[in-house]
């Protein structure tokens, strides 16, 4: 038709107007070539887990040990202090060597499978090869396409923007949580099931029947490089996260298994304020009465929800009404049954006495009857 003018939207170089322009970068993101001078990313990725996991557990512990008198902290605690030395199977020196191992372990580990990546990204090509997506993306959604055309005239730039800093990125973190919770959580499980694997490797951390903060990673050593090492690598990979993003997947795993375990359910910690799977959650794995339960670790807790393995402790606290009912019922049987035996037997005795006495006499009578006749 004469005169009709095709929208620009259609040609190939519209989609590069919505590109931002270099320079235009988040508050997280740094140009530096590592995020500490001195000091690259990749081992930043193996030593900040390393400091995480100790300073968080040290400051559980200071509540620990200092914390004992502090009325206001009292109604935090999961457990007594007593019952630590009451109930856990190991030394603490122990467990610190048994952590020590596996975060050995889990750095060599580092060393070996993370990659660095290059340090100058160009940015704008990355989003340059996004940025048709969008295009295309729009048009079908919207399905007329002028309204598509001044729609990414004016906020294409932004969406793409938000799509390449935030949300892809926020995407590949939670996809990377939801791979190490599937990973653990069917193997925790198997380990549960399986009575040679629990025995020779799992019941290891059950050892710890009361947890705290350091004994977090207290595994054995082929469990720990299984779990919580390779997991975390495979988590990585498969997310396929930056450097910079493992940084933050394995310091933010060992901080979150830290909490985990600390022994405290805390109204104001912010890891137990986001997650259903915190310290008191995982504290029934631990007890005897949850230990087939809470298999999920260290994120979210859907694959109990969805496996039917899920225990809260107000479940816990009925159960534990339940069985002492049943305790208080059974043993009130057992002294019914005794005041009933002591009372049988006591008629049955008297009656039994009587009546022997009876024969007794009769037979006293005879005898000496008998006696009088021979005489």
């Amino acid at each position: 038709m004469a005169g009709f003018e095709e929208p620009a939207i259609y040609s190939p170089e519209f989609a590069d107007t919505i590109i931002p322009a270099n320079g235009t970068y988040p508050f997280y993101f740094s140009e530096n070539p590592s995020l500490i001078a001195g000091l690259s990313d990749k081992s930043l990725s193996l030593i900040a887990p390393l400091v995480a996991y100790w300073v968080h557990s040290l400051i559980f512990h200071a509540l620990d040990v200092y914390g004992t008198e502090w009325a206001w902290l009292a109604p935090y605690r999961i457990h007594e202090s007593a019952e630590v030395k009451a109930k856990n199977l190991v030394s603490k020196s122990q467990v610190v060597w048994a952590v020590l191992v596996q975060q050995a372990i889990q750095t060599i580990l580092g060393i070996i499978f993370v990659d660095s990546e290059e340090t100058s990204v160009d940015h704008r090509e990355k989003m340059a090869r996004m940025s048709p997506i969008l295009v295309q993306s729009t048009l079908l959604w919207m399905g007329n396409p002028h309204l598509a055309q001044s729609s990414l005239q004016r906020w294409g730039s932004s969406v793409l923007y938000f799509a390449y800093w935030w949300a892809i990125p926020t995407a590949q973190i939670l996809f990377a949580f939801f791979v190490l919770d599937t990973w653990q959580y069917f193997l925790h499980r198997y380990f549960h099931t399986n009575k040679f694997l629990y025995r020779h490797f799992h019941s290891w951390h059950h050892r710890l029947y009361v947890p705290y903060a350091f004994g977090a990673l207290y595994n054995h050593p082929f469990e720990g490089f299984l779990f919580d090492s390779l997991g975390a690598v495979v988590a990585e990979n498969i997310s396929r996260l930056s450097i910079r993003q493992t940084v933050l997947l394995f310091t933010f795993s060992s901080l979150k298994t830290v909490d985990d375990h600390c022994g405290y359910s805390l109204p104001f910690d912010p890891l137990q304020i986001l997650f259903s799977n915190n310290a008191d959650y995982h504290d029934i794995h631990h007890q005897a009465i949850g230990i087939k339960k809470n298999f999920s670790q260290p994120f979210f807790i859907h694959w109990d929800t969805i496996l039917g393995t899920k225990m809260t402790r107000k479940e816990v606290e009925e159960r534990s009404k339940k069985s002492k009912r049943n305790g208080l019922l059974k043993e009130n049987g057992h002294a019914n049954e005794h005041v009933n035996g002591h009372t049988n037997g006591h008629a049955n005795g008297h009656a039994n006495g009587h009546a022997n006495g009876d024969g007794n006499g009769n037979g006293v009578a005879n005898g000496d009857h008998h006696k009088l006749k021979v005489e």
